[in-house]
């Protein structure tokens, strides 16, 4: 495997002490010998991010890997995972993750809001993750459930009995309370144990605010102390449902992170690890240990957080790449990613001088392991895996109607797939009655998978659609709400699919359109002009009238930069999309693809 390479103490109970008083996060080692310490320790990190509950092998495009040969392999699955962690493993090993670990989750782990997985990477020792823009998928309430333990208040208890909590410690350090205090110099200095100079705290609290979780957490190994700080992409408001993280607000990754590092040296911990739910697109078809990242949100953190910290682990892109940054003093650190689906482990080993506490960053050398399919499944967690199988596969492998053929996810020149087609007519049908819908808009991002015409897993035939196949498509339990706009704001919010607006679109998302929908675009034309002859049922649309519009509440909640949508007036909820799609099943049996030709492309 080819491999990346770059270039005062004080007592561990006293700082366990102040830390936890803080509300902190750290976890104490064995106390100090009474030898001399050697110069340098070693510290191994094996990584994981995105791994969005892929409990059982993902499948598809999804479930396959280039290697380090340039060749393409089946990668992924939890007991894959296990393997390969306990063979990288070693006594100077701590394993952490860079978010969505849950949300957008097959139905194995959907089903039971996504305890068996963060039950599976607490099984495999994961000590420390950052909250991903996922893990808000049900709310800031559902997370802290997630984090702390209890039962889900609607659903109850699931099979395995009470949720215990994550053996895992989540950190956001950019996710803050949206109510302010004017006593907070105070409450964080007490909370210090008064050990925290009142000037340098000062300064490190103003126009920040208040965690809405623990910023950091440090880790002990081999004696010395490793810190790490978490965070979040700050455009998480947009791509997450309002509601559920309304008390919330997200700042600017690199301030949260000075920060949260400043407040790491404050108590003595030099050695500092971003892990960062933020990254960059690649070019495609490269090795996972090349630097094929394209500079972007991840470069941009990666390049501006304090020359403290050592080294930026990155996620959300779900790509693969080894990169050597330059931080703000003129010195290189590490800046890396490990794809998706748990189908590359990050191995990150460095040296920490035990004089000064801190990462010889010339002894960092990292490398991505392709979690292969070649090695034997861990039989612990093959048999964790099954148990969840067994609880759900009477939900899963319920026939829920027909397909002719593949109906696929795979957009067409103009941006809308057949599949979105289908689960826009799917909802518009759902909230005409009740609802008085019109028409209907679905997001291309909560379209997560094709249907197949091939055997379902429960083996009914070919063309059977079960309810774990129409899960996988749209796993994010969303409600189906429906909202009036008038002609032009529903322009606008077509205008907004495009780069350029002031809703800070970050790259051409289109609408799936429910069939009685047609427009026309021009991609070239300036941004406010790009939309035209827009019809409903042939007529076409006026500036002035009110037209009822059917869309996930993700998306009535100005979620994708979709700011018009929160404009919208007369909300109306219906039912949660999965069932919206399977009440049209019920309806029409047997489906065909629908021919995806509702917008017409103009030069």
């Amino acid at each position: 495997m080819s491999c990346f390479m770059m270039s005062r103490s004080f007592q561990r109970l006293a700082l366990a002490g102040v830390l936890a008083s803080a509300g902190l996060v750290i976890a104490t080692g064995p106390a100090e010998a009474g030898n001399k310490p050697a110069k340098t320790v070693p510290v191994r990190l094996l990584s994981l991010n995105d791994f969005h509950g892929h409990l059982e092998p993902p499948t598809g495009s999804s479930g396959r890997m280039v290697d380090e040969h340039g060749a393409t392999v089946e990668a992924g699955g939890a007991a894959y995972v296990a393997t390969h962690l306990k063979q990288l493993s070693d006594k100077n090993t701590l394993k952490v993750a860079q978010g969505d670990l849950i949300g957008g989750t097959p139905l194995v782990s959907a089903a039971f809001h996504d305890e068996p997985s963060v039950e599976f990477l607490g099984k495999v020792g994961v000590t420390t993750s950052a909250v991903g823009n996922h893990e808000f998928d049900e709310g800031y309430d559902e997370l802290k459930r997630i984090m702390y333990g209890g039962c889900h208040p609607v659903d109850g208890c699931s099979p395995a009995g009470e949720w215990k909590g994550a053996k895992y410690d989540y950190i956001g350090a950019n996710v803050l309370l949206k109510r302010k205090s004017t006593t907070a110099e105070k409450e964080v200095l007490k909370a210090l144990g008064g050990k925290a100079n009142p000037n340098s705290l000062r300064a490190l609290l103003k126009d920040y605010g208040i965690p809405a979780l623990p910023p950091v957490s440090v880790r002990w190994m081999n004696g010395v102390p490793v810190g790490f700080i978490g965070l979040v992409t700050q455009t998480t408001p947009n791509i997450v449902t309002a509601a559920g993280i309304k008390d919330l607000e997200f700042i600017d990754e690199v301030k949260a992170a000075n920060v949260a590092s400043r407040l790491l040296k404050l108590v003595g911990v030099k050695a500092q690890v971003v892990l960062v739910h933020e990254g960059d697109q690649v070019t495609p078809n490269q090795s996972p240990d090349t630097c094929s990242a394209v500079p972007g949100a991840g470069n941009r953190i990666a390049t501006q957080v304090d020359a403290e910290i050592d080294m930026i682990l990155s996620g959300h892109s779900h790509q693969a790449y080894l990169c050597t940054v330059t931080d703000p003093k003129g010195n290189q650190r590490l800046y890396s990613q490990g794809g998706s689906f748990g189908r590359v482990i990050t191995q990150v080993d460095f040296r920490v001088d035990t004089r000064t506490r801190d990462v010889v960053r010339s002894s960092v050398v990292a490398d991505n392991h392709v979690v292969t399919r070649t090695v034997a499944p861990d039989p612990e967690i093959s048999a964790f895996v099954q148990t969840w199988k067994d609880r759900v596969s009477t939900v899963a492998n319920k026939p829920i109607g027909k397909i002719t053929a593949d109906i696929v996810n795979t957009a067409v020149a103009s941006g809308e797939s057949p599949l979105g087609n289908l689960i826009a007519d799917g909802q518009l049908a759902a909230t005409r009655t009740g609802g008085n819908a019109q028409i209907a808009l679905m997001n291309p991002g909560g379209v997560r998978a094709s249907l197949t015409y091939a055997s379902s897993p429960a083996g009914e035939g070919d063309g059977v659609v079960t309810y774990g196949e129409a899960f996988t498509v749209q796993p994010f339990n969303n409600l189906v709400q429906v909202v009036t706009l008038t002609g032009a704001q529903l322009k606008t919010v077509l205008e907004e699919q495009f780069t350029g607006g002031p809703n800070k679109q970050a790259f051409t998302k289109i609408l799936q359109p429910s069939s009685n929908f047609t427009y026309a675009y021009s991609a070239s034309a300036p941004w406010g002009s790009k939309i035209s002859d827009m019809k409903i049922d042939g007529v076409p649309v006026t500036d002035t009238q009110t037209i009822r519009v059917a869309a996930n509440n993700f998306l009535v909640g100005g979620g994708d930069a979709f700011d018009t949508f929160e404009l919208g007036t007369d909300v109306w909820s219906g039912p949660l999309d999965i069932d919206a799609f399977a009440a049209y099943f019920a309806a029409n049996p047997v489906l065909s693809p629908p021919v995806p030709d509702h917008i017409t492309v103009k030069p």
